[in-house]
């Protein structure tokens, strides 16, 4: 039983010890001038790569209707 009991401690502290650093960490924004525009770049990056890779362009077809539902949220 003691074992058992080890073993459950074991597994639960490396959670909670992630739990702590995510949590310590949050999720503030960028406050000098160098990270928003790091911030801006990948952002735009981001946009760039969602509209490169959608479906008509990889698979040179249209849109399924799941997708053009997607899109007008």
């Amino acid at each position: 039983m003691v074992t058992i009991g080890l073993m459950f401690g074991a597994f639960a502290m490396p959670a909670l010890l992630l739990i702590v650093v995510i949590l310590r960490r949050g999720n503030s924004a960028t406050e000098n001038a160098d990270g928003l525009l790091i911030e801006q770049a990948r952002r735009l990056q981001a946009h760039q790569d969602r509209v490169s890779f959608d479906a008509s362009t990889a698979l040179s077809a249209s849109p399924i209707m799941s997708d053009l539902r997607h899109r007008r949220r």
